[in-house]
């Protein structure tokens, strides 16, 4: 999905089960992060720096949301495990994570199944404003808080 488009209006099941659609957010700010899979290193650092900087997103007026193909459960447990103040979306089909171009990628000519630690602040209008496909996990927080003009609180 190019920067300049409308966020497709998905709605996937969160940790607890509960349907989110990304229209529940109009008025509102979302950054929107995929990781590969709850409690790996790097999906960890990514989705604990989100944490960390959340009271900054909160103030102003963003809310963060995480999207893998893990299964509910396994949601559920990472986000109790490392207190994370935020949903996280199953997309066990990767129907949406296909959607938004962070589903497979080609590695030495091969499409590999799986997610690529990706990110969209998308604005309130549901306008895609800022992306990053394939991003190192070091780097994701850092580029969608400068997307929203926040300066990171760490350095990756």
């Amino acid at each position: 999905m190019p920067v300049g488009e409308k966020a497709p209006d998905f709605a996937l099941p969160n940790q607890d089960g509960k349907l989110i659609h990304l229209s529940d957010y109009r008025g509102q700010k979302v950054v929107l992060f995929a990781f590969t899979k709850a409690g790996t290193s790097g999906c960890t650092k990514v989705a604990c720096n989100y944490r960390d900087e959340f009271p900054q997103l909160e103030a102003r007026n963003a809310v963060v949301l995480g999207i893998s193909p893990d299964s509910q459960p396994a949601l559920k447990r990472w986000k109790a495990d490392k207190k994370l103040p935020y949903d996280l979306l199953s997309d066990p089909d990767h129907k949406v994570l296909e959607q938004l171009g962070a589903w497979g990628f080609n590695l030495f000519g091969l499409k590999v199944p799986m997610t690529s630690h990706s990110f969209w602040v998308i604005d309130e209008t549901g306008t895609i404003i800022a992306e990053q496909i394939k991003i190192s996990p070091n780097e994701n927080v850092a580029k969608a808080l400068a997307a929203l003009n926040i300066d990171a609180a760490y350095s990756s």
